[in-house]
C-alpha cells in the first residue's frame, strides 16, 4: 500500500475519532505553494477546539501557529476562509504584518521565501436535541421530534415507553436507564417531558452536564415546587436560573404542535443568541433573584392536561 494510501487512512481516521466525540474541530489544507516551501500542495492538519494539532502538518512550526489561531475562529463563526501565508525573513514579516491589507493574508518569519495558500474549514457537530419523556402517549414529544428533524437538528429520545409516529435519529428505551451515563455535548439542547415524577432527579443529572439549554414543560405551580426543590438540595444556583421553565416561547400556544413549534422557536432563539418575549416570572424560593420564564405560552389548564395525559 502506497504512503499516499496510508496517509488517507490515516486522515480518515483522525476525523471520525474527533468526529464520533460530537466536537468541533478544522481542517487546514494546503492548496497552491509559490516558490520556495516546505509544505507542499495537499498537506493537511486537524486541529482541535482547543487549539491542538491532532494530525499532519502544513510543513513546519511557523506557519502552524498562526494558522491555528485562524482555525479557532473559523471554529467560532463557521465560515471557511482561504488563507494566503508569506513565508519571510523577520524584517520583511513585520513589515508585512504591520502594513497588511487583509485579514486573509499573514506574514511569517522564516527563510523559505515562498507562499502558501491554505484552505481552513471548520467543522462543527450537528445541533441536538435530547428529548427526556416519561413513557406513554405524549403529543408534545411526538410533535417536537418531527418538527425538530424537520429543522435539521440530530433527535436523541431518552424515554422507557415512547409512543412516536417518526422515529428520532436515537431511541434509548430501557426501563430505569441511568441518565447520569449519557455523553451530553456542549451543543445539546434537552427538552424535559417527565411530569413531574422525575422532574427534580432529571435536573440534577443535567446540572452536572454541560449543555447549550435546558427546557422544562410543566405548569407554572410544578415549576415553582421543582425550582424550590432543587435549591434545597442546593443545585448550583446559576444552573437554576439557567432552565428555560415553563420552556417555550409566548406565541399564544395550546395545542401540542403549536406546544413544541413555542419550544423549538426557544431553542433557536437561544442558539442564535436572541431573546424573545416569554410569559412569565417564577419565583423560587432560596434564590435572590427570580426564575425568568424562558419559554411557556400555554394555557395553565392545557398544560395539566398534556402533563398527566
Amino acid at each position: 500500500m502506497s504512503q499516499r494510501v496510508l496517509d488517507q487512512l490515516d486522515f480518515a481516521k483522525a476525523v471520525g475519532e474527533i468526529a464520533a466525540k460530537r466536537e468541533p474541530f478544522a481542517v487546514a489544507t494546503v492548496v497552491r505553494t509559490v516558490g520556495s516551501s516546505l509544505g507542499k500542495p495537499g498537506f493537511k492538519m486537524i486541529v482541535s477546539k482547543d487549539g491542538r494539532i491532532i494530525y499532519g502538518t502544513l510543513g513546519g512550526v511557523c506557519p502552524e501557529g498562526p494558522i491555528v489561531n485562524i482555525a479557532l475562529e473559523t471554529m467560532k463563526t463557521g465560515s471557511p476562509r482561504m488563507i494566503k501565508v508569506h513565508l519571510e525573513d523577520v524584517e520583511s514579516a513585520v513589515t508585512g504584518t504591520i502594513s497588511r491589507q487583509s485579514e486573509d493574508e499573514i506574514h511569517v518569519e522564516t527563510n523559505c521565501g515562498g507562499t502558501m495558500e491554505v484552505y481552513v474549514e471548520p467543522y462543527l457537530p450537528a445541533s441536538r436535541l435530547v428529548v427526556i419523556g416519561q413513557g406513554g402517549k405524549d403529543d408534545v414529544e411526538d410533535s417536537l421530534v418531527k418538527l425538530s428533524m424537520m429543522l435539521g437538528f440530530e433527535v436523541v429520545v431518552i424515554d422507557p415507553l415512547p409512543v412516536l409516529s417518526t422515529d428520532p435519529d436515537v431511541l434509548i428505551s430501557q426501563v430505569g436507564y441511568e441518565l447520569s451515563n449519557f455523553q451530553f455535548s456542549d451543543s445539546d439542547y434537552v427538552v424535559v417531558l417527565t411530569k413531574g415524577s422525575r422532574d427534580v432527579s432529571v435536573l440534577k443529572v443535567l446540572s452536572r452536564a454541560n449543555v447549550a439549554f435546558v427546557g422544562l414543560l410543566a405548569s407554572r405551580k410544578r415549576v415553582k415546587q421543582d425550582l424550590e426543590a432543587l435549591t434545597a438540595e442546593r443545585v448550583r444556583g446559576d444552573f437554576i436560573r439557567a432552565i428555560h421553565a415553563p420552556v417555550g416561547v409566548d406565541i399564544g400556544a395550546i395545542i401540542p404542535s403549536e406546544i413544541a413549534l413555542s419550544i423549538m422557536t426557544d431553542i433557536i432563539a437561544t442558539k442564535y443568541g436572541r431573546h424573545l418575549p416569554h410569559k412569565v416570572v417564577v419565583e423560587f424560593a432560596g434564590s435572590d433573584s427570580t426564575q425568568e420564564e424562558h419559554g411557556r405560552q400555554v394555557h395553565d389548564a392545557e398544560a395539566e392536561r398534556q402533563l398527566h395525559m
